[in-house]
């Protein structure tokens, strides 16, 4: 398994992006080296991509089985790609607030905390439905992490499209999330230009 090890505050420097979105409550003082130079067609629509990959923590090869699927799909094929990685379980785990950042919510789910309808679930890319319960497993929501977690994420807002206990580590998803409900600053129309060369 590929692991991804490059510095958060440094990769969202170099990609424009508010380390707030990985969540993140860090800034950065510095400015990027590249501020200020003209970019390339090319190169906006490849930044974009690289935004939604790190964003979500998804390598070159699952990222373009997404596109490809979301092509095949009906409707937009930008807005299909969004919900389709919107609508990973750990990014769902990240949403409900049962981790600080998205890459906590990947091992949490790896290190099979997380039940979906009542049945243990350890792949992060596993997509969630409409109408899936997902919870922390009893036996682990007394550790001292989710206590601290929750000391964290108290106070985050969480997306419309799903109802969060978060006292007992329950969460219910009411339906998909569309576009508009996706709070990531991506251009995926850039990504689609870019995949349909």
């Amino acid at each position: 398994m590929a692991v991804n090890r490059v510095p958060v505050l440094k990769r969202c420097r170099a990609l424009g992006l508010e380390p707030s979105y990985l969540g993140y409550d860090k800034k950065s003082n510095r400015n990027s080296a590249r501020a200020g130079k003209k970019v390339s067609e090319y190169g906006l629509q490849l930044r974009e991509k690289q935004k939604a990959k790190f964003i979500y923590g998804v390598l070159e090869k699952p990222f373009r089985n997404y596109y490809e699927k979301a092509d095949r799909m009906k409707g937009m094929t930008g807005e299909n790609l969004m919900v389709m990685l919107e609508s990973r379980l750990d990014n769902v785990v990240f949403r409900m607030g049962f981790a600080r950042t998205r890459r906590e919510a990947r091992q949490v789910v790896g290190h099979k905390h997380v039940l979906v309808n009542g049945k243990q679930v350890n792949i992060p890319s596993y997509r969630i439905k409409a109408g899936d319960v997902i919870e922390i497993k009893e036996s682990k929501k007394t550790m001292q992490r989710y206590k601290d977690i929750l000391e964290v994420t108290a106070g985050r807002l969480v997306p419309e499209w799903m109802d969060v206990d978060i006292e007992s580590f329950k969460g219910t998803i009411k339906n998909l999330p569309t576009r508009e409900m996706i709070d990531v600053p991506v251009d995926e129309m850039l990504i689609v230009e870019l995949y349909s060369k």
